[in-house]
């Protein structure tokens, strides 16, 4: 704590100089950092708070107050609680953790079935990023007449967003009886899940324009009169790789394009970093094994009730809490064996 309130000192010194605004990109990084400290600072200090309130309990009941046990078995398991919070965040040490997350889901193999698994998993992660606190966006939506969704991009705005949303990186499996098979047979669905950490101005990522092939078309769907009337939707298609993002949401296709290219060059900075390749034009063709791994994460609702992480064998029998947005349970065991592992 002593190395935090230092650096917050040190952080806010600089921050008075003529100079600081002059670059806005490195200002605006130390801002963040600077809030990031002091979070954790008024985290710690809460919990020795709420420890000492404990202390002060227990003396009073060794001094025969015996009212206060009930509220202290609730403060003990609360603080339990909150530290078991604290001890997870720590793990996230990954140099982008912190950032806000950029999650697409792709339906996959099986047909209406995979475009509706599709669908309950857009509103699994906006309700799971609800809970937390976070801004949910939607950058790009494709959607089916027919049923579900094709794909989506969603960009979860707040502090850790990426760092626990990270473990949600794979295929999906949903077991059901399809509702759009009259004979009531079981269906399997895959659903892939991408994650990247927004990147800022600091981060660079070579891009080159004749790499680019950008197209402009109309919006489809929810969007208002101006965003279905005018070519404002672009995408952007890289090349060397094939990665192909896409924006819609926006009014302005200026607007769509800067936010394309946010999530081109996540995908690309991930790229490199996962294959540590020192040239992105040699990963010519990669992209779709990576995308499509292995099942990580398997959705049962028939013939039983059960979720279970393939990687963690964490399980859950909740499975509407689940779909709900309770999905602590899995990014936590994730998180505490990337923690045993380093």
């Amino acid at each position: 704590m002593e190395e935090t309130k230092r650096l917050i000192k040190d952080y806010e010194a600089k921050m008075t100089e003529e100079d600081f605004w002059n670059q806005p990109h490195a200002a605006q990084d130390t801002l963040k950092k600077v809030k990031v400290y002091k979070d954790k600072v008024e985290t710690y200090e809460n919990l020795v708070f709420k420890y000492e309130e404990i202390e002060t309990m227990i003396y009073f009941i060794e001094e025969g107050e015996d009212s206060f046990e009930t509220e202290l078995v609730q403060c003990i398991n609360q603080l339990e609680k909150d530290i078991e919070k604290v001890r997870l965040s720590t793990l996230l040490k990954g140099e982008y953790d912190m950032n806000n997350a950029i999650i697409s889901i792709h339906a996959g193999t099986g047909g209406l079935d995979a475009q509706d698994w599709a669908k309950m998993l857009m509103r699994m992660y906006t309700r799971w990023g609800e809970h937390k606190g976070y801004r949910v966006k939607i950058l790009d939506l494709l959607q089916d007449p027919e049923a579900g969704i094709k794909s989506v991009s969603l960009l979860i705005e707040g502090e850790n967003a990426y760092g626990f949303l990270k473990s949600e990186k794979g295929v999906h499996r949903l077991v059901r009886i399809s509702p759009f098979d009259s004979s009531g047979k079981r269906h399997t669905s895959f659903a892939s899940v991408d994650i990247m950490p927004e990147l800022d101005e600091s981060v660079e990522v070579d891009i080159k324009q004749s790499d680019l092939k950008i197209d402009t078309y109309r919006a489809s769907g929810a969007g208002g009169q101006h965003v279905n009337k005018t070519d404002s939707a672009v995408r952007i298609t890289h090349l060397p790789t094939g990665i192909v993002v896409q924006c819609q949401n926006e009014r302005s296709q200026h607007t769509n394009r800067d936010v394309a290219m946010t999530m081109l060059k996540a995908k690309l900075f991930e790229l490199k970093e996962q294959e540590q390749k020192e040239k992105i034009e040699d990963l010519q063709g990669e992209y779709s094994q990576i995308a499509w791994g292995n099942q990580i994460r398997s959705y049962v609702f028939n013939p039983y009730n059960l979720v279970k992480d393939h990687r963690t064998n964490v399980e859950a029998g909740n499975i509407q809490a689940v779909m709900d947005g309770d999905i602590d349970g899995f990014i936590n065991a994730y998180l505490r064996n990337i923690g045993k592992k380093s």
